[in-house]
């Protein structure tokens, strides 16, 4: 077997929820318990700190990655969904996992992939979790992929849970209110285990205080404890202050990632840091600015607020649900482009009228799918957004919606792909 021929058989045996939707969604952690009895409980034989949220999780993992890898400790780092490369999923200190590590994997595990039947999510957290333990990792920063509570990844007892922040998304799956979605997220709460919440909220507050005290978890909230203050901006990085405790405790930061939702996972960050500090890891201030500074080099993080190109101007980023998309027009409207064309795709399982609706009136769109089978379809996307007063015509792939987009973009003008991962996986 080689490496496409064990992918294949991994995206042809197992259901993915990336591409299937609910339908490979498990709700219980039955499957993810055989496997990693399995494999001889892997995931004890490391360190962790396990990261929930709607957005941002997928930043604050790679900083956090980042800023242990500069603080000389080994480690790996579990993220989801990919966006080009499988082993994306899989890396320790920023390398991915090797080809024949997954080959190996897949041909010693199929009598057990075969008998239990794992989804897709499934049988890759534990050929993660098997992969850290071999590799003899110090640290694993483990990203949820859906909800919290019932997640593969919830096997794990960390030194540190983080949920960066709550947002309506996979509401037929994790509830339709932000409390809601929130208990589930706090699944993720351990007994005894330090618990850093990005953002406060009146609609969901009580819920993480309620199960910190329910598990005896110290809380606390980074908006209370850190500040971050941008100081200057390119299209391509910003430089920050940052104040813990109202103390100006790091000047300057330059961080290589302009979005500016990064403020907020900043702060998250650093409060998980100062957390950390109280178990006695030893994470210098030296550490956690290399870190932030070098998180791009150190994981190979892509797709948030990404520069493709200066000349035209062509931004990505793979913010895909009403928060998400809210930070992302709130950052295009600060572009003074003369015309903003707007690649756009979805998935068909999102409300996406409650995205379109926050995307500027005046842009010129292309609208376009993902080569996924959740994908929706440009016609309809087009229709529902027609009802928005967003105007442009439908393109059968992502690849031409890009190509007529650059032929129609003036010198001075904006591209912008996004609406959906699996869109700017396709650029990036």
């Amino acid at each position: 077997m080689n490496y496409q021929e064990a992918i294949d058989y991994l995206f042809s045996q197992l259901p993915m929820y990336q591409r299937s939707g609910a339908s490979a969604y498990k709700d219980n952690l039955d499957n993810t318990l055989r496997m990693d009895e399995y494999f001889g409980h892997p995931h004890r034989k490391f360190r962790s700190i396990h990261i929930a949220g709607t957005n941002g999780k997928g930043s604050v993992s790679h900083m956090l990655a980042s800023i242990l890898q500069e603080a000389g400790y080994r480690t790996g780092l579990y993220t989801s969904p990919h966006l080009i490369d499988f082993r994306e999923r899989i890396k320790v200190n920023g390398e991915m996992i090797r080809e024949e590590d997954v080959v190996d994997f897949v041909e010693k595990s199929r009598d057990i992939i075969e008998t239990v039947q794992p989804s897709f999510f499934e049988m890759t957290v534990a050929m993660a979790f098997n992969y850290f333990a071999v590799q003899n990792i110090d640290f694993a920063v483990v990203e949820v992929g859906l909800g919290g509570r019932l997640d593969s990844t919830n096997i794990i007892t960390p030194e540190l849970s983080v949920i960066t922040n709550i947002g309506l998304d996979h509401v037929a799956i994790l509830g339709d209110t932000l409390a809601k979605i929130a208990s589930e997220k706090a699944g993720i709460i351990k007994p005894g285990v330090p618990a850093v919440i990005g953002r406060r909220h009146e609609e969901y507050d009580e819920v993480f205080l309620t199960k910190a005290g329910q598990n005896g978890s110290p809380i606390c909230w980074a908006v209370d404890c850190v500040k971050v203050e941008r100081t200057a901006y390119s299209h391509a990085f910003q430089t920050v202050d940052i104040y813990v405790e109202d103390k100006l405790t790091y000047k300057d930061l330059r961080v290589p990632l302009p979005g500016i939702y990064q403020l907020e996972n900043i702060a998250t960050v650093v409060a998980a840091i100062e957390s950390l500090r109280k178990t006695g890891s030893g994470i210098s201030a030296e550490a956690l600015c290399r870190g932030i500074e070098r998180v791009i080099t150190n994981t190979g993080l892509h797709g948030r607020w990404q520069v493709l190109s200066e000349k035209p101007l062509i931004i990505c980023d793979t913010g895909h649900n009403e928060d998400g998309i809210r930070k992302v027009a709130e950052q295009l409207a600060q572009i003074p482009a003369v015309k903003k064309h707007l690649v756009i795709g979805m998935v068909s399982d999102k409300d996406v009228s409650k995205v379109l609706q926050l995307l500027p009136k005046d842009g010129v769109y292309y609208f376009t799918r993902a080569s996924i089978p959740r994908s929706l379809d440009p016609v309809e996307l087009r229709d529902i957004a027609g009802k928005y007063g967003l105007k442009g015509d439908i393109y059968p792939d992502v690849k031409s919606a890009v190509e007529a987009a650059k032929i129609k973009c003036g010198d001075n003008d904006l591209i912008f792909i996004g609406g959906s991962t699996f869109v700017v996986a396709e650029v990036v």
